[in-house]
């Protein structure tokens, strides 16, 4: 069982820049392809970046491409997400999530929730106008 908790939101004005944490208990996370969903208020919860095992390759939803970076150091056990620029819509929950790799190269990064096993608690970001 992989117990992730998710750190760094917050409330932030229009333009500004929040960095979101994920810390793994699994000490083998570099097995793990890891995941950030959000989900907006009153919305369904949806994709927002990804990256692979090995962090070779990373992915985003077009909405944040160019603010948002998605990183990871596998010896810390922990993902992150710089979110710049960020803007009112950007307001949601944030999530991050894992599932196992296919193998040391898979490099495929999942966009559907279904497609992880695992989930952090949540944590709120806030963009005011």
């Amino acid at each position: 069982q992989v117990q992730l908790v998710e750190s760094g939101g917050g409330l932030v004005q229009a333009g500004g820049s929040l960095r979101l944490s994920c810390v793994a208990s699994e000490r083998t996370l570099s097995a793990y392809v890891m995941g950030w969903f959000r989900q907006p208020p009153g919305k369904e919860r949806g994709f927002v970046a990804g990256i692979t095992s090995r962090g070779g390759t990373t992915r985003y939803v077009d909405s944040v491409k160019g603010r948002f970076t998605v990183s990871r150091d596998n010896a810390k056990n922990t993902v992150y997400l710089q979110m710049n620029s960020l803007k009112p819509e950007d307001t949601a929950v944030y999530y991050c999530a894992a599932r196992p790799a296919r193998s040391y190269s898979d490099s495929t990064i999942y966009t559907e929730g279904s497609e992880y096993n695992y989930w952090g608690q949540g944590s709120q970001v806030t963009v005011s106008s």
